[in-house]
């Protein structure tokens, strides 16, 4: 008879990084995979410990706390393993570094890469700097980029610095729609910048004020949709430049413009210009599919949408950061 040995438990010392979060959202980080209603019932039996004893699932986990973590199986056991296997040894050697210190780091993604792991994707930017930078203690996405966007994108090297981003893209994200006019609402203390290519011929800067949600809630769809229920969003759209020569058969010329970024809203940018009748050049969900075809035949074959400026407080000095990529 074969006895199998049943795994043990581990024991985690809580470090400065990990310090101040509940321990229900700590685990949920390290038992990636595990449903939520088994880690709270793990907590409420007694299977979760911390320095010997039982506790409720809204304990804050303090620095040197000895958390005891029970030997759950979930389905991203071996996710780093198979992240390793498939993550290029020379990637970050690709990726430019636009700014970093003891707590940030704002890298200059290429277009292609995901920003993370999953849904058909063989690994993500984080996933590739947690493998091949293992002597980083603690590394997370401050926001995301869609993988087919190119540009800044920040990440945080401590839980403080996190929170304190997070909190700041918070604050724009809950900007209402202002009640009367002239009034507009506050700015995000991050202030974001795009360079896009859109297709027609756009010669005057546009304000844009349309609300936007997700297109069906109940389904994990990535589209969004103008909306009078759906969340404010603000935009200001400036054209740069105006294509000399029409290199796509008459079908509208296009122009190199600014998008400032007011509000933080999923493919915000994106919608925007398509509800100017303007679309982005190579955007496959809200863009014009022949333009899309012609350009890919002349080797245009991106979304030419790039994250070009960030401004920022900075989250530990609160002083003014600013961050600019160039255009690739």
């Amino acid at each position: 008879m074969t006895i199998k040995a049943t795994p043990a438990a581990s024991i985690k010392k809580i470090t400065e990084h990990e310090a101040g979060q509940r321990i229900d959202n700590f685990l949920i980080k390290v038992l990636k995979g595990v449903p939520k209603s088994r880690i709270y019932r793990a907590v409420r039996s007694g299977e979760v410990r911390i320095n010997g004893s039982r506790i409720q699932v809204s304990r804050k986990i303090e620095l040197g706390d000895q958390v005891r973590i029970p030997p759950i199986r979930h389905s991203n056991e071996n996710r780093s393993d198979q992240y390793a296997a498939v993550v290029p040894p020379r990637l970050l050697e690709q990726i430019p570094v636009l700014y970093e210190d003891e707590s940030l780091l704002v890298l200059d993604k290429p277009s292609g890469l995901a920003v993370h792991g999953g849904s058909g994707v063989d690994y993500g930017l984080i996933e590739a700097l947690r493998i091949l930078a293992p002597q980083r203690e603690y590394i997370e996405l401050v926001h995301r980029l869609d993988r087919e966007t190119s540009g800044c994108l920040m990440l945080a090297k401590s839980r403080r610095a996190l929170l304190g981003l997070q909190a700041q893209l918070s604050a724009s994200s809950r900007v209402k729609k202002p009640s009367r006019q002239p009034s507009r609402p506050q700015k995000s203390s991050i202030n974001k910048h795009y360079i896009a290519l859109v297709i027609g011929e756009m010669r005057q800067a546009q304000e844009v004020e349309l609300q936007i949600e997700r297109k069906n809630a109940n389904l994990n769809l990535r589209k969004m949709i103008i909306s009078e229920q759906g969340q404010y969003a603000h935009s200001t759209i400036t054209p740069l430049q105006i294509a000399a020569e029409n290199f796509t058969e008459n079908l509208g010329g296009y122009t190199l413009v600014d998008i400032a970024l007011l509000t933080g809203k999923m493919h915000q940018a994106r919608l925007h210009c398509h509800a100017l009748g303007h679309p982005i050049a190579g955007d496959k969900i809200y863009g014009n599919e022949a333009i899309n075809l012609l350009l890919k035949r002349c080797g245009l074959g991106r979304l030419f949408l790039h994250a070009s400026g960030l401004e920022f407080t900075h989250p530990l000095t609160e002083q003014l950061v600013k961050v600019n990529s160039p255009l690739p």
